[in-house]
C-alpha cells in the first residue's frame, strides 16, 4: 500500500483520500498501483454502497509525479503510464458508485481520476482539464475516450490541443460536473449526495451502474482496441518536464 492513498468506511460508505496535502497532491507510481488495488479490493466489499474520493489540504490531484520522470528510462515511464490507467479502470469497473470530492486542481492524470468515476462534485473554485501535450505526452485513446464521452469531441480537442483548464462554472456547463458548490459546503455536499446514494438497495445501485456502463462500452472498447503507440515523445518529454519543475522551483 501507499501513504498516499488512505481509506476509512463508516457504515455502507467508503473514502479513498489522495496525498497528504504537499505537492498538490501528484502522485508516484507507488501511489497508482495502490489506488487499484484499492478499488479491486473495496469492489468486493458487500456492506458498502458508496466510495468518495477526494484529494488532501484543499486539492483533488494534479496528476502524477514528474519528479519521478527526470531521466527516467522509457520503460519506466511506460510502466507508470499503465499504472494509471490500471488506477482509472479500477474505479470504473468497481460495481460501486463511486464520488469524486474536487476541490483546488484535478489535472492530467487527476483529471482523469476525476472522470472515471461515477458522479462528482466541485467547489466553486475548482478546476479540471489536461495540460499533457507540452510536455510531450501522446494522450491515449482511453484517455482522450473519457473527456469526449463528458464534454463531447469539440471540447474535448480543445482541451487537449492548448491545456486549458475548466473552472468549475464551465465544467458544469460541459457536463463534467454534477454538483457545483461554494468551497465551504463541498464536503457537506459531497455527505449529501453520498448519503442519497447509500440509501438505495446495494443490488439496485450495481445494477444502475453496470446499465449505464453498457451504453459507454462501445467507445471504451473502441479505445481498448486501438492499438496505441508510446506514452510520450520522449526527447520532448524530457524537455518537458525538466521545465516545468524548473518553473516549480523558480517561479517569476
Amino acid at each position: 500500500m501507499s501513504a498516499n492513498v488512505t481509506v476509512g468506511v463508516d457504515g455502507s460508505s467508503a473514502e479513498v483520500v489522495l496525498g497528504s496535502g504537499g505537492s498538490a497532491n501528484a502522485l508516484g507510481h507507488d501511489d497508482w498501483r495502490a489506488l487499484e488495488l484499492t478499488f479491486r479490493e473495496l469492489a468486493s466489499e458487500q456492506g458498502i454502497r458508496v466510495i468518495v474520493v477526494r484529494g488532501s489540504g484543499g486539492t483533488f490531484s494534479a496528476g502524477s509525479d514528474l519528479r519521478e520522470w527526470v531521466h527516467a528510462a522509457p520503460d519506466d515511464v511506460e510502466e507508470a503510464f499503465a499504472a494509471m490507467e490500471a488506477a482509472c479502470t479500477a474505479i470504473e469497473e468497481c460495481p460501486t458508485p463511486v464520488i469524486a470530492q474536487v476541490d483546488g486542481v484535478a489535472a492530467g492524470a487527476g483529471c482523469q481520476l476525476a472522470l472515471a468515476c461515477d458522479l462528482r462534485v466541485f467547489a466553486e473554485d475548482a478546476r479540471i482539464g489536461m495540460p499533457i501535450a507540452r510536455l510531450g505526452i501522446l494522450v491515449s485513446p482511453a484517455f482522450a475516450a473519457r473527456l469526449a464521452l463528458l464534454a463531447g469531441h469539440g471540447l474535448a480537442r480543445e482541451l487537449l490541443y492548448t491545456g486549458r483548464l475548466l473552472d468549475a462554472a464551465e465544467a458544469m456547463a460541459a457536463g463534467l460536473v454534477n454538483r457545483r458548490v461554494p468551497a465551504a459546503d463541498l464536503a457537506a455536499a459531497t455527505r449529501e449526495l453520498a448519503g442519497a446514494v447509500a440509501a438505495q438497495p446495494r443490488a439496485a445501485l450495481i445494477a444502475a451502474k453496470q446499465a449505464v456502463s453498457v451504453g459507454l462500452s462501445p467507445t471504451r472498447a473502441a479505445a481498448d482496441s486501438f492499438a496505441s503507440g508510446p506514452a510520450v515523445s520522449y526527447e520532448d518529454f524530457q524537455r518537458g518536464v525538466t521545465a516545468f519543475l524548473s518553473r516549480s522551483r523558480h517561479p517569476d
